[in-house]
């Protein structure tokens, strides 16, 4: 008697077992989150459901940002290649959504074809209109970088008295259906025209709850003297603080993302190590795909969970007969009395509500009879998502990552500084040395034997004690003396020999210049009677 309580909650205990993280996503969402979504016409409100190419699909980066701040130059020194619709200009010359992706030929795709194709995760953006979808191309090509990621181009932004010149469509609302469904957002900046315009400041703030997708690209900083570029980077950072709500700050690379000579070479480092870490971000995408996407359902969930207690509540309100109308316009001014109620009663964050001014305009076209009221069981079922079912698939997610460690984007410009002398640090630091073939050491060996002759060496070596006695006037922490000690025992007899001691102070002085230790001694950095040593 009674057998199927004991049942219900066993299934309640135990989360599904999915074969990977995006099947488990998707049977989640059709099975758990769908059925709220649909109840409450969270698609009318928010953003429209989600399809199995939402899913599959591969990381896309976003490309944001005014008319001629180098978009489309960006992908194309991404790529190393040009891609079909490209145009590059001082003028707003790309007035289309590229959506840039692999191909086994190169071709346009036109925008009312692209949305029928249940392959592609574009099918919803059919809500635009045909406005949009003239404006919207698929460019397909061949291209390595391609085969892990795809990069979307924008329109440029406009500023001055061309941003009162209607598009046709909300261009705002596509960029937040876009900023829903990508890996990475990237804000470019021309360093010359840093002005944000009210179309741009709109866009930005469109992108809210999007901020962890966001990076920043100051370009074309080789235009620019070193302390101009100072107060540019200070004025960005101002501007951004003022649009952008959070007490973070957001990273901002700086360089000149395009093939020709630096104007200014006096950055070259700096933009060189700026663009190594922009591209370490963008190559580890692939690899956090399924995280991605796993924390993007889990706030949609959360919207979703809160979008029904509003909706469910302003149906509690509503009269069943007479003075609909009256009791609609006063709910609808009263909405943040009610989120403050609903905050308080279901212990929910502020910041998972939907804005209140552009929920209150979409109230008014709706009738409010026509809501649904409370069902408990659509919520249990996504609170039992969230709570059981989520923790298994980040275990499979991590089990994924383990599996398929080497998931990063090749080819283009990401292979350009792989290897060879034109990667980054290339015969700087601990790397310096590393064609010549007499021992880089070798040069300073006779200043660094003097002070080695004066701490007493026994039998040609001197203690522990002694060398570290030396070795802490650089005034390094233990941590890092710790490591340098480790690196420079080689022969592991607690002892530093003359070649040891000289190789030790070369290490400490490559860190006070700044650079990065090794955490294994490179071949050419071994002194040369220790290399049969570390052969065997």
């Amino acid at each position: 008697m009674f057998s199927w309580l004991g049942t219900d909650d066993r299934r309640k205990k135990d989360p599904e077992v999915f074969q990977t993280v995006s099947d488990g996503l998707k049977k989640l969402y059709k099975t758990k989150l769908l059925p709220l979504e649909e109840h409450y016409k969270f698609h009318e409100f928010h953003s429209p459901a989600l399809e199995d190419a939402d899913f599959d699909n591969k990381p896309m980066v976003l490309l944001v940002g005014q008319y001629s701040t180098g978009k489309t130059s960006f992908i194309r020194y991404l790529l190393e290649q040009d891609f079909p619709g490209m145009r590059i200009g001082p003028e707003p010359t790309t007035d289309s959504f590229i959506a840039v992706m692999h191909g086994d030929t190169e071709g346009l795709i036109p925008g009312n074809a692209l949305v029928v194709d249940p392959k592609k995760p574009f099918r919803k953006l059919n809500a635009f209109g045909n406005a949009f979808l003239n404006r919207f191309v698929c460019a397909q090509l061949p291209n390595p970088v391609l085969e892990s990621i795809s990069v979307i181009d924008t329109p440029g932004i406009l500023s001055g008295e061309k941003q009162r010149i209607s598009r046709g469509y909300d261009f705002a609302a596509v960029l937040e259906w876009f900023a829903e469904r990508v890996d990475r957002i990237i804000l470019l900046f021309d360093a010359h025209k840093l002005d944000i315009s009210d179309e741009f400041s709109e866009v930005i703030k469109a992108l809210k709850n999007h901020e962890d997708k966001i990076r920043v690209v100051l370009n074309k900083a080789d235009q620019i003297e070193t302390q101009q570029l100072m107060r540019v980077y200070g004025a960005l950072m101002w501007s951004l603080g003022k649009i952008v709500n959070t007490p973070e700050v957001i990273r901002v690379y700086i360089g000149s993302f395009w093939s020709h000579p630096l104007l200014i070479p006096d950055n070259r480092k700096l933009f060189e190590a700026e663009e190594q870490d922009l591209f370490k971000d963008i190559q580890s995408l692939p690899r956090n795909a399924a995280l991605r996407k796993l924390n993007d359902l889990i706030k949609r969930a959360r919207l979703a969970k809160v979008h029904a207690y509003i909706i469910s509540s302003l149906k509690k309100e509503m009269p069943s007969v007479f003075g609909k109308e009256g009791k609609k316009k006063e709910l609808i001014n009263s909405l943040g009395e009610i989120y403050s109620r609903i905050e308080r009663e279901h212990q929910i964050s502020p910041g998972d509500f939907p804005n209140l001014k552009k929920m209150q305009e979409q109230l008014n076209a709706h009738d409010l009879n026509k809501f649904q009221p409370l069902k408990i069981k659509l919520l249990d079922s996504v609170d039992d998502m969230l709570a059981h079912d989520i923790a298994g698939l980040m275990v499979l997610v991590r089990q994924e990552e383990t599996n398929r460690p080497q998931q990063v984007v090749k080819g283009g410009a990401f292979d350009g500084t792989l290897n060879g002398p034109f990667g980054h640090g290339y015969g700087e630091g601990a790397g310096e040395g590393i064609d010549e073939a007499e021992w880089v050491v070798a040069r300073d060996k006779p200043m660094y034997d003097e002070i080695f002759y004066t701490l007493s060496p026994v039998n040609g070596k001197v203690t522990g004690a002694n060398a570290k006695k030396e070795m802490v006037k650089s005034k390094l922490p233990n941590t890092v003396l710790g490591k340098i000690w480790k690196l420079a025992d080689i022969d592991k007899d607690g002892m530093l020999d003359d070649e040891e001691f000289a190789l030790a102070n070369h290490l400490i002085k490559v860190k006070l210049e700044g650079h990065e230790l090794p955490t294994d001694l490179p071949g050419h950095l071994i002194p040369p009677s220790k290399r049969k040593i570390t052969a065997e």
